[in-house]
């Protein structure tokens, strides 16, 4: 589904717009998800590893379009993304329909402007109007920043996946699972 287009400033003046990604932003959604993976290893994926198959991201980009329920909440600067945030229902069976999975990356020069805290208000939500009763989310354990962003719109800690992420060093994080009841 798309969502409704908004304009907001973050705290360095810059004016932004939130909205879905749609097809057209594939290649802009590529390039984001490539820097911010070289950015942190907070990141699933390595740079290297970062599909730059356009038309499989578009496609992608379309099945959620047409989705009822999944839905994106992307930051664009100067029609270029510099975050994004995904919604999709964890499972299309009856007995997962009430839960949704949620993941967010924002460009590091973008961080601590309260961009991350608008995304996720707006996607908490348009989750909820979208019927979901709760919202699920991994984030690597020693990720301390985001923790207390999930923590400040009312996500628990239930869980830890250990060894979830090897990173290329050889070393193990753990993956922190928290939850929000909508």
């Amino acid at each position: 589904m798309l969502i409704e287009n908004r304009e907001i400033t973050i705290s360095n003046g810059k004016r932004i717009i939130i909205r879905s990604a749609t097809d057209a932003d594939a290649k802009s959604l590529c390039q984001h998800r490539y820097v911010t993976s070289g950015e942190t290893y907070f990141m699933a994926r390595y740079p290297e590893e970062c599909s730059f198959d356009i038309a499989d991201v578009e496609q992608k980009l379309l099945h959620t379009r047409n989705s009822a329920c999944d839905f994106m909440v992307t930051a664009f600067l100067d029609n270029e993304v510099i975050g994004d945030l995904g919604v999709t229902q964890l499972r299309n069976l009856t007995k997962y329909s009430h839960r949704a999975y949620m993941g967010i990356s924002i460009q590091k020069e973008y961080c601590n402007m309260g961009l991350g805290s608008i995304m996720i208000e707006y996607a908490v939500k348009q989750a909820k109007e979208n019927g979901f009763e709760q919202l699920e989310l991994g984030v690597f354990e020693d990720n301390i920043e985001a923790i207390r962003l999930y923590e400040k719109f009312g996500f628990q800690k239930y869980g830890i996946q250990p060894r979830a992420f090897k990173l290329k060093d050889g070393t193990y994080r753990d993956e922190l699972i928290m939850v929000k009841m909508l």
